[in-house]
């Protein structure tokens, strides 16, 4: 094939070559992203992505951020989507580094979030051998992704990129993987990006039915006690301001899960806050006693339901959902509707302000409004200790609205979803579904990346801040002056609270009393910290992070066997919850 030289024009090493004109495999790789209006990938290179490394450093629209683990970098990338609402990017190599990733991928998975993952891959024709560094990644990642390619030939690049794009990024978002052989890397094909790609047998469904939309707008002029759930997908289609419509005119207390957080304001009189084992009293109770359960974009989750069988069992329950394979999966819907959460309540809405309707009061609300007066309170910490849940509510008070809170997993979470006050949609990003330890913090280097000007917050257990602490490294470099408040309790906070209340108090390998100095560690990376030990120097340390512009460490030195309330047994109903003074 001869190649064609079009010096003139926008250039990748020199050359950007136009429509039908030769092009390495990684320079169409680079290509691609950038014609999917891709401006940021985090990744970790190797031997296997040497050629699309040596591309993507000619490319000065794209920014690479170097992580200092490959799941740091889905982690990131998945929070930059969250936060951004683009396409989240990873990129690693082969092996080791495509295994590496598939942690982060995951947790993307289980939490619908649009990602796509690069990985290199030995030769093609080394495939299947057991070559040095070789994984089959795609095989690996199957059940952890909505689709995944392996590459086998060059000229398949562009179609592969322009599918991988589309799927991640509609119907119920998702991580897509796309594998990238280093012979394919190297090979020639002229070039041409697909406008537009037709993918068999995948058609989401983005619009409700109006029959079964008309039956919800119904169902709630009959309800007298109703309830609405707001989930994740609440978030992930916009459908905030469509949610507080719906409340407006109606007047429906609104619950949601952990990954709804911020999709509606939690000062609003209306709001019960989280649903759940580790949910509020008033959000417990209200679904119980509830006749009609309006659920968006929620997938009645083990930890948000509890003791399925008698989950409002009172309730007729509607549930809107994107993904058909959600409705009916755990709970029984006795009205159905497969659509996006934003069009489908611009529909309700529309319907509602269409026909008579009635707004929810009187006894419903009273109820409602004694049970969120039964707020668990905490009390205060003993002589030189911190209560955990005063540091949220003091980086609550600290912050603006538009603060982006990120978390690891484990009480720290539970105590931030508790206590802090979400009030927009996109400020709590957080491992919901997985549950991964050592999410926060590069996910708050990933937030951070995608609101430059804003003010993020990691909010993390002394456990799980081990699990990525590296990244580190990668916010001091970006000068990205992330927050990270430790919730320093000197254990695995919550696996120790289970073996106290379903081990008889045997304590087993929870134990981290002999904890790393993680102010050191910070100022070792270049960051800042400070050690808190006393209440009254809580608010201080909380402007002294807010105030500077490096990362900065806090190690809050809290109670050491405090515990996450109210919390629902295994087994039991969510009405039959514990608040830590002897039960209800």
């Amino acid at each position: 094939m001869e190649e064609k030289l079009l010096p003139d024009a926008p250039s990748i090493i020199n050359l950007r070559f136009h429509r039908g004109y030769a092009m390495k495999g990684s320079d169409a790789i680079i290509e691609c992203l950038r014609k999917e209006g891709v401006e940021k990938i985090f990744g970790y290179p190797g031997g296997a992505v040497t050629d699309i490394y040596d591309s993507l450093r000619a490319e000065s629209s794209i920014e690479h951020i170097l992580t200092r683990h490959e799941q740091g970098a889905a982690h990131a990338a998945d929070a930059y989507a969250r936060v951004s609402g683009k396409v989240g990017v990873c990129l690693a190599t082969s092996g080791p580094g495509a295994t590496n990733l598939t942690t982060g991928i995951a947790t993307a998975y289980m939490d619908s979030v649009p990602l796509v993952a690069l990985t290199g891959q030995v030769p093609t024709d080394m495939i299947g051998n057991d070559v040095f560094q070789e994984a089959d990644i795609t095989g690996i990642t199957m059940p952890i992704t909505k689709y995944n390619f392996l590459v086998k030939e060059v000229d398949k690049i562009p179609v592969s990129f322009k599918k991988a794009f589309q799927i991640s990024a509609s119907g119920r978002k998702g991580p897509v993987l796309i594998d990238l052989p280093k012979d394919v890397q190297n090979d020639d094909l002229d070039f041409e990006y697909p406008e537009n790609v037709e993918i068999k047998g995948y058609d989401p469904t983005y619009k409700g039915h109006p029959l079964q939309i008309r039956k919800v707008a119904e169902a709630i002029f009959e309800a007298e006690r109703p309830v609405i759930l707001a989930g994740g997908g609440v978030v992930a289609s916009g459908a905030s301001g469509e949610l507080g419509k719906l409340v407006d005119r109606t007047m429906i207390p609104v619950t949601t899960t952990l990954m709804g957080k911020g999709c509606f304001d939690e000062d609003h009189p209306l709001s019960l806050g989280m649903l759940g084992i580790h949910g509020t009293k008033a959000a417990n109770y209200a679904v119980s006693e509830a006749d009609l359960l309006v659920a968006v974009g929620a997938r009645f989750d083990d930890r948000a339901v509890g003791e399925i069988e008698s989950f409002a069992e009172n309730a007729k329950v509607v549930h809107i959902d994107i993904d058909p394979a959600e409705i009916g999966k755990n709970v029984k819907a006795h009205i159905p509707i497969v659509g996006d959460a934003k069009n489908c309540l611009s529909a309700l809405n529309d319907e509602i302000e269409a026909t008579e309707s009635k707004k929810c009061e009187g006894e419903w609300h009273e109820r409602v409004e004694k049970w969120k007066g039964e707020f668990v309170e905490y009390g205060k910490g003993g002589e030189g200790r911190i209560k955990p849940q005063y540091v949220v509510e003091k980086i609550d008070e600290g912050t603006d609205d538009d603060t982006i809170i990120t978390t690891e997993v484990g009480q720290c979470q539970m105590w931030t979803a508790q206590y802090y006050r979400f009030k927009k949609p996109g400020t709590m990003i957080t491992s919901g579904g997985l549950g991964t330890m050592g999410y926060g913090l590069p996910a708050a280097i990933g937030a951070q990346v995608a609101k430059p000007e804003g003010e993020v917050w990691n909010i993390a257990g002394d456990g799980s801040i081990q699990m990525n602490i590296q990244e580190l490294a990668t916010a001091v470099n970006n000068d990205l002056p992330v927050n990270i408040a430790i919730l320093n309790n000197r254990y695995l906070g919550m696996v120790r609270q289970l073996q106290e209340f379903y081990c008889g108090g045997r304590y087993t390998q929870v134990d981290l009393e002999k904890n790393p100095d993680f102010v050191k560690i910070a100022k070792g990376y270049g960051a800042d910290g400070m050690v808190v030990e006393d209440e009254d120097d809580v608010e201080e340390a909380v402007e002294a992070a807010h105030s500077s512009d490096l990362p900065f460490v806090l190690d809050f030195r809290v109670e050491r066997e405090e515990n996450v309330y109210p919390t629902v047994p295994s087994g039991y109903s969510l009405s039959e919850l514990m608040d830590g003074k002897g039960g209800d």
